[in-house]
């Protein structure tokens, strides 16, 4: 039996690795499988009873950056963020940014009057107001009693 020599440096690096790999795999994140970048971003949805209402949260993305294009059951947001300047020092270039495109196909709860859906994007988060379409506003459902 050989004998191995016990180094807490290496246990704590084997650690530390298998720690980023777990918030790798269960963070979101810019960087996709081909380093070009992937992004999913946030999004919640608000319902009353005219309209539903979603909100994207897209920092650092230029307003005519954006695509927005609607259907009557699903709205589609494409977009990407841009690298408008490299800081150079020594001949390394460091960011912590992420620069990439993303594409977020939301299905919707109802149906959608998909011709008067309205955009606003202010302080990095998308606004967008979806009124449903007149059939789902109006729908009504004969409930029996037993």
């Amino acid at each position: 039996m050989s004998l191995i020599r016990w180094s807490p440096a290496r246990e704590l690096d084997a650690i530390q690795r298998e720690m980023n790999r777990l918030f790798d795999a269960s963070l979101p994140s810019w960087q996709g499988r081909d380093g070009l970048g992937e992004y999913m971003p946030a999004a919640e949805l608000d319902k009353t009873t005219q309209a539903y209402t979603r909100r994207l949260e897209v920092p650092g993305i230029q307003a005519n950056d954006l695509d927005i294009q609607a259907t009557s059951e699903q709205i589609s947001i494409s977009g990407e963020r841009r690298c408008e300047s490299k800081s150079e020092e020594n001949g390394v270039t460091r960011s912590e940014f992420r620069y990439g495109s993303f594409k977020r196909t939301i299905p919707l709860p109802g149906r959608i009057d998909h011709q008067n859906v309205v955009a606003d994007y202010k302080d990095g988060i998308l606004h967008l107001s979806l009124p449903k379409a007149e059939d789902e506003v109006n729908k009504a459902v004969k409930v029996n009693v037993g």
